[in-house]
């Protein structure tokens, strides 16, 4: 089974798929409720979809999305989908900090070190932050992500946000394809993947 992506230890999936080699299914209905019994109870499985013979979860996916979920208010319900922050930061200063993002192509600043890919290009379309009661949540699209890059730009975002580091500091670091100094990784407790996108052939 070849799954669509990796993402850091402790993030969350709603939206993730896989591929396998199977003869043809009966019953789906009958396989999904079997397999999902078999599971641990955060594992579910939605649906099984037929797809051409050389299709691919992770190389044909033509863009992923994500969001990240900080919290003002404690909540014993929600504890493992969201991060609990002290302060309310102004919503205004963290879309302008994550507005940065669109301009660039090479994330070398928002990427952990040692890492095994060939390029730190990334084309992002969409990076922005919404606010719903106490709640927080950055909106991210990419046709690829770099390891630890959201939790980098959400922790940048924060850091703006606190007057811990400046606009102006973040796009010279990311012009110099160097480290910003203020960083911060935020916990993966508050990312989703929350939306694959492939092309229309794939069945």
């Amino acid at each position: 089974m070849v799954g669509c992506g990796r993402t850091d230890t402790g993030v969350h999936a709603k939206d993730y798929y896989a591929h396998f080699d199977t003869p043809d299914l009966e019953d789906l209905l009958s396989i999904i409720y079997r397999v999902n019994k078999l599971l641990p109870p955060d594992i579910a499985i939605h649906n099984i979809i037929k797809v051409h013979d050389q299709a691919h979860a992770r190389f044909d996916a033509i863009s992923r999305s994500y969001e990240y979920y900080l919290h003002t208010s404690k909540s014993p319900f929600a504890h493992l989908s969201y991060y609990y922050v002290y302060d309310q930061p102004d919503l205004a200063t963290l879309n302008e900090a994550a507005a940065i993002v669109l301009d660039y192509v090479d994330f070398t600043t928002f990427c952990k070190l040692n890492t095994d890919v060939h390029t730190m290009n990334c084309k992002i379309t969409e990076s922005y932050w919404e606010q719903r009661g106490d709640q927080y949540i950055f909106k991210i699209s990419s046709d690829r992500f770099l390891r630890g890059m959201i939790r980098l730009i959400v922790g940048m975002c924060l850091q703006v946000a606190r007057n811990k580091v400046s606009i102006e500091e973040v796009r010279s670091a990311i012009t110099e394809k160097r480290r910003i100094g203020n960083d911060w990784s935020v916990p993966a407790v508050g990312l989703i993947l929350c939306d694959i996108r492939y092309p229309f052939n794939l069945s």
